[in-house]
């Protein structure tokens, strides 16, 4: 029985109970892109009470898909991800899409598409607390380095 937001969008709109191994990895990132945008966005929100254009840059510099690429590839390097996440993330990073970021590579881009995915999948199956410490990791991960890029300027 999914919980939170997940289940009570499911009992408001009488969605049924579905398979998600069946989804694509392109409709896994495509759900999951909107909720690590949610859980950045409210990290963001509730760590500063600032003007929209603030909150909006601070989120962008985490949810931009070199970030989200090196919150990936420090996933892999470091084994933070069980065998079925992994299988998630590499069908979601090997997906064929016809859109691509801007300012980012391809690489970047797949690796992105591959964390989305993943959350996607997550989130799907009601493993919210799952998402939020990969996101906390991740982000970690991400603005540590910003850091170290900002003081060798």
């Amino acid at each position: 029985m999914e919980t939170g937001i997940l289940g009570s969008i499911k009992k408001e709109f009488g969605l049924k109970e579905v398979r998600v191994n069946e989804y694509s990895p392109l409709t896994l990132a495509f759900i999951g892109d909107c909720v690590f945008d949610l859980v950045v966005k409210t990290v963001v929100v509730e760590t500063a009470n600032c003007p929209a254009n603030v909150l909006h840059k601070r989120t962008s510099n985490i949810v931009k898909a070199n970030s989200q690429s090196r919150m990936a590839q420090w996933f892999v390097e470091n084994d933070i991800l069980s065998p079925e996440e992994l299988s998630v993330f590499k069908r979601g990073r090997n997906a064929k899409s016809n859109t691509m970021a801007k300012n980012s590579s391809v690489g970047d881009y797949r690796r992105a598409t591959g964390v989305e995915a993943l959350i996607g999948y997550l989130y799907l199956n009601d493993r919210c607390e799952r998402i939020v410490e990969l996101i906390k990791l991740g982000m970690n991960v991400t603005l540590e380095k910003d850091s170290h890029k900002q003081t060798a300027k």
